[in-house]
């Protein structure tokens, strides 16, 4: 019996060390047990590990098992990002460019921003994309916008597949192509993309470089409507008036 009594506090002694390995710190965060979480990715961050460096960074930023601090998010970004981390990277060009840890810097942001994008991360090529489409940090240039949205949707990234949709759609930065437009509309909208799916239903609507179908334009308005999305819910509501028998009343 001294045996068993032994092994089972034994056991409770082991489950209830501080997380010593990059998975334990994460296997702690999935528990929710944040602080300690928190204590062993600050003890690997500050030996170099850079996903510790990350994540502690991230953890800093929203507040999750220590006190929020936006300087010491950053702080921990920046490390992560001087050795390459991608998702670091992207993160210290978000807080550049609004201003949070660090003083707000629109060509910073694009300079961090860019060295995730070249290192084929989707959100940063978005954001890289939206800095030339807008000329935030760097000189505007809708083509380049086109080439790093293009990136990030052939990736799959909705918002950025919506993004160049409507320059297509446009002829903004590219030949106009409405075909195309079209195309990457329903791509995004698939992945449910609120504004995609109402772009779809206007061009089902008005058979604008899709075969007209009134029925296919309410089903994409009712999927944005469901969303919150007023523009859509605005068409439904005025379709409810329509006497064409194909559009179903909503």
């Amino acid at each position: 019996m001294k045996r068993i009594a032994l092994a089972v506090v034994f056991l409770i002694a082991v489950a209830t060390l501080p997380a010593q390995t990059f998975d334990d710190a994460i296997a702690a965060y999935q528990r929710g047990e944040f602080g300690v979480a928190a204590k062993a990715l600050s003890k690997l961050a500050e030996h170099g590990d850079v996903n510790a460096q990350f994540l502690l960074g991230a953890m800093y930023d929203r507040g999750e098992g220590v006190r929020q601090d936006k300087l010491e998010a950053a702080r921990w970004f920046r490390k992560a990002a001087e050795q390459g981390l991608a998702e670091a990277q992207f993160s210290l060009g978000n807080m550049y460019d609004n201003g949070e840890g660090v003083p707000r810097d629109l060509s910073e942001a694009v300079r961090w921003h860019r060295k995730a994008a070249e290192q084929a991360y989707a959100p940063a090529q978005l954001r890289l994309g939206a800095a030339y489409y807008d000329g935030d940090g760097v000189r505007q240039d809708k083509l380049e916008a086109a080439r790093w949205f293009r990136k990030a949707a052939e990736q799959g990234n909705a918002k950025a597949q919506f993004n160049l949709g409507v320059m297509y759609y446009d002829g903004d930065g590219v030949r106009q192509d409405r075909v195309e437009a079209a195309r990457l509309f329903r791509k995004a909208a698939e992945q449910g993309d609120a504004k995609a799916q109402f772009n779809l239903g206007l061009m089902y609507y008005d058979g604008d470089a899709v075969r007209q179908d009134k029925v296919e334009a309410v089903r994409w308005y009712r999927k944005a409507a469901e969303q919150g999305y007023a523009q859509a819910q605005s068409a439904l509501r005025l379709l409810g008036e329509d006497q064409t028998s194909r559009v179903p009343k909503p």
